[in-house]
């Protein structure tokens, strides 16, 4: 089935997911054979927040199937205040083939695909981060060889990564503990909505407070920052709110002898992650973050061909 937009996992069954990931794979292994499959067709690419692999990753992951970016920064579009979301959205449509916005508010995403008749690719909102989750997924399958029943430990912030994690987990059927302080846990709605999911999957999803219970027998341990972009002024008090919630040496002994270490990045080593653990050969973080490229290609060519 053919789907205009990618905001979130939840939006896409599982096999249409699978299928994407396995496209992913193809692309990786034989990229010359998808390299003009966009020829001449425009991506814009709107960046409201710093980015480094998801511009990185669909700029050049456009020109490598034939395409080119146009970079679209936010004092140049300012979405909603210089300008509308919806007539931003109506112009765009009528000049480039596919949009990227990478933005604060989900609504914008939504407001924007809404009013174009073109693609429409969240990459990043403070809700969800459908193409890292899809990067991480596909980092999963090669490295344990499948995603069902891999059973995964996200300790920290149950932000926009986790939420798509979650989402994830649900239509891949993994097994996902999420260890959170008080307060700090994934929106309700998601995890009521990825838990009924889960049914059909045979996928769990649990919220814990302790992140040992959660490292425990883990084929993955996962984190992320604690203090997201727009949150900086947080950032004492959640320091102090994740302490205990580090991915060290003594948390990731209780996870299995083969386990592999993931983060989003960027890292605060020291922080949400020891430098031993991080740097060890465990940590499969650039093999992660290289695989933005392929998911954002497999992106770009369901949705822009």
């Amino acid at each position: 089935m053919k789907y205009k937009d990618f905001l979130a996992l939840r939006d896409w069954p599982s096999a249409d997911l699978l299928n994407m990931l396995l496209l992913a794979r193809s692309v990786k292994a034989e990229p010359a054979k998808y390299g003009r499959q966009l020829e001449g067709r425009a991506l814009a690419v709107i960046m409201e927040k710093p980015s480094l692999r998801t511009r990185v990753s669909f700029e050049a992951g456009i020109c490598q199937l034939g395409g080119f970016a146009i970079n679209l920064s936010s004092g140049e579009i300012s979405l909603g205040k210089r300008e509308s979301v919806r007539d931003v959205a109506k112009t765009l449509e009528r000049m480039v083939q596919g949009i990227v916005v990478r933005t604060f508010g989900h609504d914008i995403v939504e407001e924007m695909a809404k009013h174009t008749s073109i693609p429409v690719i969240n990459g990043l909102t403070d809700f969800a981060h459908p193409c890292q989750a899809m990067a991480d997924y596909l980092t999963i399958l090669e490295t344990k060889g499948d995603i069902n029943g891999v059973r995964i430990a996200y300790i920290g912030d149950g932000n926009n990564v986790a939420h798509s994690l979650i989402f994830g987990a649900a239509r891949f059927g993994a097994h996902l503990a999420v260890a959170a302080p008080a307060g700090y846990e994934p929106d309700p709605n998601v995890t009521r909505q990825a838990m009924a999911d889960a049914a059909e999957t045979g996928g769990k999803i649990e919220i814990l407070r302790d992140p040992l219970e959660a490292a425990t027998d883990a084929d993955v341990i996962y984190t992320d920052v604690w203090t997201s972009m727009g949150q900086e002024d947080e950032n004492e008090k959640r320091q102090r709110d994740f302490a205990g919630y580090q991915v060290n040496d003594e948390m990731a002994r209780l996870a299995k002898p083969d386990y592999v270490f993931m983060h989003c990045l960027p890292a605060h080593r020291g922080e949400e992650v020891a430098a031993s653990v991080i740097d060890s050969k465990h940590s499969i973080v650039f093999q992660q973050a290289e695989n933005r490229l392929h998911v954002q290609k497999a992106v770009l060519l369901e949705l822009m061909s």
